[in-house]
This record gives structure tokens, sequence and C-alpha cells, in this order.
């Protein structure tokens, strides 16, 4: 199961250690994040205590309130479930008993510069990020205006080199070589690239070139919605290779399905061009244009002899 030291989560985030610094050695296994509403009511049946605790206005405010016997006593059987690290946000006024109990029981009391919704909304991302299951998939993974595209295929079929002149084409490289891949919610697939390979792709007789340095800075991004996937493979001649476009061929990860377009690999073909094509093929039905049905319904209203719309 993946997991990620408090450290390090505090690091990422920039944020403030006030108290429990023994606890940054903790590890955080939950991508989900703990609001004690009702906890601080005094009902734990439902508290999860692997998940980092987030306390915003609504939260301290509900606190302040209590009589301080009784909010003491719910805030320290809250650090007794003993939780990864409890967090607040930027304009919570912290009791000082939060901050002897962090002591107490080493759980990092921490303070962000953030206020509570987008604080919220940033850490759970950053979580899932890191804490999500991923795969990986062999291929290159690009921003083609705006469609996550993943280009698949045999080791040197020219997935590199097509992605090269992508992005000499003003389009995004995400990651080369290998893809982690992470579902955000079924629907919603998320690519990033290996921390080593950030920026980075390898070109056969050519090596490690930095696309950042070579293309600039808006050469790259870190993670992409993946929409559509591209295989390249060798052309085949007793294959039949759709050449209408009316089929449509899925691939699933996870539980989610996206659609997937082969394209033959031959000599003289344009191969960043075909991709580049596919992707925008694609975008436009998403957008409810679909090309080829189109195409087939002016042939069948021409077979029927009706006038064309135009």
């Amino acid at each position: 199961m993946a997991k990620i030291k408090i450290s390090k989560v505090v690091e990422d985030n920039e944020f403030i250690v006030l108290a429990g610094e023994e606890g940054l050695k903790n590890y955080v296994e939950e991508d989900m994040l703990s609001r004690p509403g009702v906890e601080l009511a005094g009902f734990f049946d439902y508290f999860e205590p692997k998940r980092i605790v987030l306390i915003g206005s609504k939260e301290a405010t509900f606190l302040d309130q209590l009589p301080i016997d009784i909010a003491k006593t719910r805030v320290k059987y809250l650090f007794k479930q003993n939780p990864p690290a409890i967090v607040f946000s930027k304009n919570v006024i912290i009791p000082p008993y939060f901050l002897e109990f962090a002591n107490e029981y080493k759980v990092p009391a921490l303070k962000s510069n953030l206020r509570t919704t987008p604080l919220n909304s940033k850490l759970y991302t950053y979580l899932q990020e890191y804490l999500a299951p991923k795969i990986n998939v062999h291929g290159v993974l690009m921003d083609i205006n705006g469609m996550g595209t993943l280009i698949i295929g045999k080791s040197g079929i020219g997935k590199s080199e097509t992605a090269l002149e992508l992005i000499k084409r003003g389009h995004q490289l995400i990651s080369d070589d290998r893809v982690d891949i992470f579902e955000k919610e079924i629907g919603i697939l998320i690519g990033s690239a290996p921390p080593i390979l950030r920026r980075f792709i390898e070109i056969r007789g050519i090596g490690i070139v930095d696309v950042v340095q070579l293309f600039g800075a808006g050469a790259y991004r870190e993670t992409k919605k993946v929409r559509l996937v591209v295989e390249l493979e060798k052309w085949e001649p007793e294959k039949y290779y759709d050449r209408l476009g009316l089929q449509t061929e899925k691939i699933k990860y996870f539980d989610t399905e996206i659609s997937k377009v082969v394209i033959p690999v031959l000599p003289g073909r344009n191969l960043a061009l075909l991709v580049e094509s596919a992707a925008m093929n694609e975008k436009l039905k998403y957008m409810g244009y679909h090309a080829a049905k189109e195409f087939t319904n002016s042939v069948n209203k021409l077979a029927r002899g009706e006038e064309s719309d135009e």
C-alpha cells in the first residue's frame, strides 16, 4: 500500500509545524481528509483515525462555544485516536490545549497559509496524487490542444520521435517512456511522469533531451487528464484497418474506458500529424461532431436520391 511521510507532506505544502515534531516520522496512507464536525460534538463512532484531520474556522468556532473542560475532553479523545497529523487553516485561532496534546500524543499540529476551502482542495488533490492506486503504462503522454493523448506501441516504433515533433508543433509533453496513471474517479484518469523522468525525453541516436531547456517552459506540464489512447503499430497488409472511423475501439484502465485509435506505421507517413489529427478528431466528438457519421449520412442521402443539406 502506498504511503507518504508527514515530514514530506509538510515540506511539499509549506506547512508550519506548531507542535508534535516527534510525529513527523508518521506515515499517512489515506487520501481522504477528516473534518471533525460530529466528533467534536462527542460522536466518534465513525471517525477514521488513518486520515489527516483538517480543522477550519467552523470547527474552531464550534469548539470555542463549548465549555473549556468539554472542549478539552473531546479534543484529547481526538488525539488519542492517533491520526497522522492535524492541520489548521489560515484564520483559525488555535487553543493552547491543542499544542499540549500534540506534544503528548506525538501527533504533528500543522498550520497552513491557506483558507479552509482551498486548503481542503489542495491537500486532497496532493494526497490523491501520491496515494491513489497507480498503473504504469509504457508510452508517451501528450497534451494536444487540450486533449490528453497517450501514445503507446512497441519499443522502437517511433513514440518519442512523434512526441518530439508534436512538441515542435506547439503541444506539451507530460511524460515519456513511462506514464503513471491513477483514477481520480470513475471516468477521470490522470497521467503524470515519475519524478526522475519529468521534462525529459529519450530520442534514439540523440540521447536524453530536456524539453524545457530546448523548447521553453511551455513545452511541458506535470499532469493531464487522459482522454485518448493512440496505438502505433507496424503495418500488417493482411489486417483490416477502419478507413471511415465508424468503429469506436475502447481501452480500459481501472474502471474507466476511453477511446483508442490504432495508426499503422509505414515509411513516409507523418506520424505527428496523424496523432495530432486523431486527437483533434476525438475532441470534435466530445463537442458533438462526428465526421464519419456525418459523411455516412450524406452518402446514404445521396444513395436514396435525397438532396444534401448543403
